[in-house]
């Protein structure tokens, strides 16, 4: 470590470039992958629901699979997987790949439950002043559905991000494999892990609070 450079704000600006990508990294990551797993969670999720026979066992098949495997193991068959199948991915791809997978297991599930919580006599109420299918569907069911949704959503986007953590086992640089590697300059163990953990709070926090103006949006919706 450089004597001239002894303090840990010195030695966070000294790696600054490197800290700053790494946390790009990390959030452009953590977007990517609870935005696709949002929206494809919620298409397999009504797939739960509504689907054709065929359609539903595929999907809870899919949902059950991918809940009941590790992030970590997820991640390594991802990025192995495809490599011995010969499809060239870049080891970013390969993690929001299999991120993704991960996230849209959670959200169907999570739609499922909310969909069918909704009773029976919001279905039967439309029914009877004439709604087709996908207008209940539009203007009955699913607002009060994502409302309850949106709860489970927030702990499934948590822990997308603390997921993006583990990327590193593929070689992507992200917040915590940056600091670590500043780390290993400098030897500041715990300054750089706690501000690694602070700006972790800092974006879950973010989003559990962005999740809860959308929830406040949506409080109107009672039955």
């Amino acid at each position: 470590m450089d004597p001239d450079c002894s303090t840990f704000f010195c030695q966070a600006w000294t790696a600054r470039w490197s800290l700053l990508e790494g946390l790009m990294v990390t959030i452009s990551s953590s977007i990517m992958t609870i935005v696709i797993g949002t929206v494809l969670g919620f298409v397999v999720g009504l797939i739960l629901t509504y689907g054709m026979l065929p359609l539903r066992l595929l999907a809870r098949l899919y949902v059950d699979v991918m809940r009941g495997i590790p992030v970590l193991v997820l991640i390594l068959f991802t990025y192995y997987g495809l490599a011995i199948l010969k499809i060239g991915v870049k080891p970013y791809w390969a993690g929001v790949i299999a991120l993704s997978l991960f996230c849209v297991s959670h959200v169907a599930e999570n739609v499922r439950g909310a969909v069918q919580s909704i009773p029976q006599g919001q279905h039967e109420a439309g029914m009877a002043i004439g709604m087709r299918f996908f207008q209940r569907l539009r203007w009955i069911i699913l607002p009060q559905a994502v409302r309850r949704a949106l709860p489970p959503w927030v702990n499934t986007a948590l822990e997308i991000v603390k997921g993006t953590t583990l990327l590193s086992v593929i070689g992507v640089v992200e917040l915590l494999l940056a600091s670590q590697q500043a780390i290993a300059r400098n030897y500041m163990i715990l300054q750089f892990y706690m501000a690694a953990t602070i700006v972790y709070i800092i974006i879950n926090f973010s989003i559990a609070q962005a999740a809860a103006a959308l929830e406040r949006r949506y409080a109107y919706l009672r039955y």
